[in-house]
């Protein structure tokens, strides 16, 4: 199928696209785009390492001045800058080089997908988690990070019924948000966070209220809106009801599980290990927005029970019943593991198998020799 997007973002429209249009000149011509895509994923990951080795708990920023050098927050707002950059040009770059191929497009929304919590993820670090004093609990993290994963789900299930993807005004607006918010603990440090910001609300509880008002009353509301006019206008991809849903039903059920876990924990699972639970929530989701990505790009009906679903809910069983005891934290981290290796696996075979379709390399330009 051929790709379409939408973009009606003032601030992507006027401001960003002008920069990425100047940025794009500089990029050579022999560089394949999925290399700009993938350059972009490995330095958030990077960035989000860097910040889990000063920051493993998510209680360094909870202490005045804060446990993070400040080198660390600068090097965020530079890679994140540098991911948002990539990620904007690397289909621009696609159609100049006229090497635009399902593929790439599977590639940037495959790992779009997993980079949307990594994203989430390094932020909390920021603002740390509530110590009585400042912070957020991590309960709000979860939440938080529901909602954002929530959003992106929400565009790609619209664009498995549309055939049209509307690039979701939240992006741009986060991107610049995370950048400003780097910037600001690097140069301020991270009393900026520990100080009321307005009526006595913290800049955190700001930002929580926008994001999820954004969500609710901008972005969920916007995609019924399309979906309803693709209706009136007989454009639909799938004519049943059941069909329209089916994409939600993993993740609908995944979210469940896991908040059944999170709320029915003897040992309290996320306040002792939440870098492990919020990680595995993040590649989890992941992998299920990857098959509605494909079925979506290959007009398939995707599966009823994502994989995932099974191990997990016998491992929630487990841990709620007291099964699991003293080792809740280690089989968390055991689940983690296995889900991230899984999904690594899945992402390796797709690419391969579809550069093989396609006869094209993953990060060359250069055509195979056919056999």
């Amino acid at each position: 199928s051929q790709y379409s997007a939408v973009d009606t973002n003032p601030l992507s429209v006027y401001i960003m696209q002008p920069i990425w249009n100047k940025i794009i000149k500089i990029v050579p011509l022999w560089i394949a785009p999925n290399l700009l895509t993938f350059s972009g994923f490995v330095m958030i990951l990077v960035n989000y390492l860097l910040i889990s080795f000063y920051d493993w708990d998510y209680t360094a920023s909870g202490t005045s001045p804060g446990l993070v050098p400040t080198w660390v927050w600068l090097f965020s707002a530079f890679t994140t800058f540098c991911a948002y950059a990539l990620d904007s040009i690397d289909g621009k770059h696609a159609r100049r080089t006229q090497s635009s191929t399902p593929l790439g497009e599977l590639f940037d929304h495959g790992l779009d997908s997993w980079a949307t919590s990594i994203f989430v993820l390094s932020f909390f670090s920021v603002c740390s988690r509530d110590n009585g004093k400042t912070g957020v609990s991590v309960y709000t993290m979860y939440i938080y990070l529901s909602i954002v994963l929530f959003n992106f789900m929400c565009s790609h299930w619209e664009k498995y019924n549309t055939g049209v993807l509307f690039l979701p005004w939240g992006y741009d607006i986060s991107q610049v948000v995370l950048i400003a918010a780097y910037l600001l603990t690097g140069t301020v440090g991270v009393e900026v966070w520990q100080k009321p910001f307005l009526f006595g609300y913290y800049i955190t509880d700001v930002l929580v209220i926008l994001l999820i008002g954004f969500s609710l009353f901008l972005s969920f509301p916007q995609t019924l809106y399309n979906i309803h006019r693709a209706h009136l206008k007989k454009t639909l991809k799938n004519d049943s009801l059941y069909e329209g849903l089916l994409p939600l039903v993993s993740p609908l059920l995944l979210f469940i599980l896991l908040t059944v876990w999170v709320v029915l924990s003897p040992g309290n699972i996320l306040a002792k290990q939440p870098r492990l639970f919020l990680w595995m929530v993040g590649v989890a989701f992941s992998n299920v927005i990857c098959k509605v990505i494909i079925c979506q790009m290959s007009s398939t009906q995707p599966e009823l029970f994502h994989w995932f679903l099974f191990p997990l809910a016998l491992v929630v069983y487990a841990a709620i019943s007291g099964l699991l005891g003293w080792t809740e934290e280690g089989v968390l981290a055991v689940l983690t593991a296995l889900v991230t290796a899984a999904h690594l696996h899945f992402g390796v075979c797709v690419g391969r198998q579809l550069s093989e379709h396609l006869n094209i390399y993953i990060f060359s330009l250069k055509k195979r020799v056919q056999e």
